[in-house]
């Protein structure tokens, strides 16, 4: 008997309301994708036994059964055979996923990350036993729930932790029609390769394998990559894929900058066709200290107090030199910021190699309200485009609502319209859209505010780390250039005594 939608998502709503009281809402993710996971593997083995047994009966053997199974579960590892456990529950789930990861170990190693299930102060057994019975309630074999209905409902949930989460939940969760707005631009197409190095919980590489079914294109050839620094979101990733149905992708633990995953034999970086990331913002301590000598640093290396810049080049330098293209979230701050930073923005537009800014609705993500955009990056350009940066503003297409402001459907698509057609159309109102030429951009020392060549319908500002950093580097500038100026005028036999300039 199948369930609806609201069905599933009510009853996995009041499995996490389980956790509510002795776990912290922030923390319901790392408990409550592991049981679910381990929930959905365990009822679908057990319909796949059922299915081989009234095939073969008593010829069934262990051979023959071994083909039904995408998923190896030894004895004693299914969901009914350790949630009865009455003694140490907790120490029992962590030996079972253990065991579990260990008889699959190309698909599975890692996937239930490193949860101390034993540790009753941070879950106590009342607590999991709670969240049992909530589970046991669900059934979630393929007579049940759908692939579509199960990774839908990952996504509600992971929607859902996000709201619960606040600020906490830009380390895994970008909202949604930020992850369509990139991925109608970007257009993967089958047999492409799609990769997203800050991948959080998965939502990107998710989303392109939904545009092909939604296209009624072949999915299932398209290869998705992703790398996460922390464990318990990479592990998350990983479920929220399977449980979309998607088997060809690899999802790597580790840090993007520091070490990249994702090299060839030579041991230089892979390349995809698409390059698609929400990377946390000016990330300090980055790891600049080894970028010296580093080939993604090929347009100069960033200051080791924002990693903006790391991301967009090692993310240029990851995509295909004939097909390739980025899309990136950044702040506003990437566009103005003075410094090393301008210097890497005027040798990208110089390369060619920006294709469009986009200036997103306000206050869009739970992890930051500081203006942002979306920066997209070509490796060939049309002819038409060539030369030229089209700018967007997009910062009026936002519905209102208190905590934060969220894009319909029809405003992702005037977007994702607007970005292919180059132009403003009448059908379309509140975005302002131009086509602008290098020249003209060089003429303003490469400063990409969208304000200088478009008008926008919300005030642009920096974020005011980018602020205090671009006063910073102006106040540096002035005092060289003002002790450079002394130092002519001395040299001339000028009277300095008369002179005098605050170094405030």
């Amino acid at each position: 008997m199948t369930i609806t939608q609201q069905e599933l998502e009510s009853r996995l709503w009041d499995a996490a309301n389980a956790l509510r009281g002795p776990v912290d809402p922030a923390d319901f993710k790392t408990y409550v994708f592991p049981m679910l996971f381990w929930k959905w593997i365990s009822d679908t083995w057990v319909y796949e036994h059922d299915m081989a047994l009234d095939e073969y009966g008593d010829d069934l053997d262990d051979e023959i059964e071994a083909d039904y199974h995408r998923f190896e579960m030894l004895e004693g590892t299914l969901w009914s055979e350790t949630t009865t456990k009455v003694k140490n529950l907790g120490a029992e789930i962590a030996s079972t996923f253990q065991r579990i990861e260990k008889a699959n170990p190309r698909s599975l190693a890692g996937v239930f990350g490193d949860v101390a299930w034993g540790n009753k102060e941070r879950i106590p057994e009342s607590a999991l036993l709670d969240l049992i019975k909530a589970f046991n309630k669900i059934k979630l074999d393929p007579t049940t729930v759908s692939h579509d209905l199960l990774g839908a409902g990952y996504e509600y949930l992971l929607k859902n932790f996000a709201d619960e989460s606040g600020k906490k939940a830009g380390e895994f969760f970008t909202p949604r029609e930020v992850v369509n707005l990139l991925v109608g631009i970007l257009e993967p197409q089958p047999a492409e390769s799609v990769y997203d190095p800050a991948c959080g919980s998965g939502g990107m590489l998710v989303a392109t394998i939904n545009q092909l079914r939604d296209a009624n294109l072949d999915h299932r050839t398209l290869r998705l990559y992703g790398q996460e620094i922390n464990l318990t979101t990479s592990s998350i990733a990983r479920m929220n894929l399977f449980l979309h149905e998607i088997e060809d992708f690899e999802i790597k633990r580790g840090d993007t900058l520091r070490a990249p995953a994702f090299k060839d034999a030579r041991g230089a970086l892979r390349t995809f066709d698409s390059v698609i990331a929400n990377p946390p913002f000016s990330l300090a301590n980055w790891g600049a200290d080894r970028w010296a000598t580093d080939p993604r640093a090929r347009y100069g290396v960033p200051p080791a107090k924002n990693g903006d810049f790391a991301f967009i080049q090692h993310m240029i330098a990851s995509m295909t030199p004939d097909s390739g293209r980025v899309g990136v979230v950044m702040p506003h701050g990437t566009l103005v910021r003075m410094g090393t930073e301008s210097s890497i923005r005027q040798k990208l537009v110089e390369a060619d190699l920006l294709e469009a800014v986009i200036g997103l609705p306000p206050n869009l993500f739970y992890s930051t309200d500081i203006p942002t955009c979306i920066l997209i990056f070509r490796a060939n350009k049309s002819a038409f485009r060539a030369g030229k940066v089209l700018f967007i503003d997009g910062s009026a297409r936002f519905e209102k609502a208190v905590n934060r402001n969220s894009m319909t459907a029809a405003d992702v698509d005037a977007l994702v319209d607007t970005y292919r057609s180059g132009t403003k159309s009448a059908d379309v109102d509140r975005i302002n859209v131009r086509l602008v030429p290098i020249d003209e951009i060089a003429s303003r020392d490469f400063d990409l505010r969208l304000g200088h060549y478009i008008t926008v319908a919300a005030e642009e500002s920096a974020d005011l780390g980018s602020t205090l950093t671009a006063y910073a580097d102006s106040r540096i500038r002035r005092i060289a250039a003002e002790a450079d100026m002394f130092r002519r005028l001395q040299a001339a036999g000028i009277d300095l005594s008369a002179i005098e300039v605050s170094d405030d």
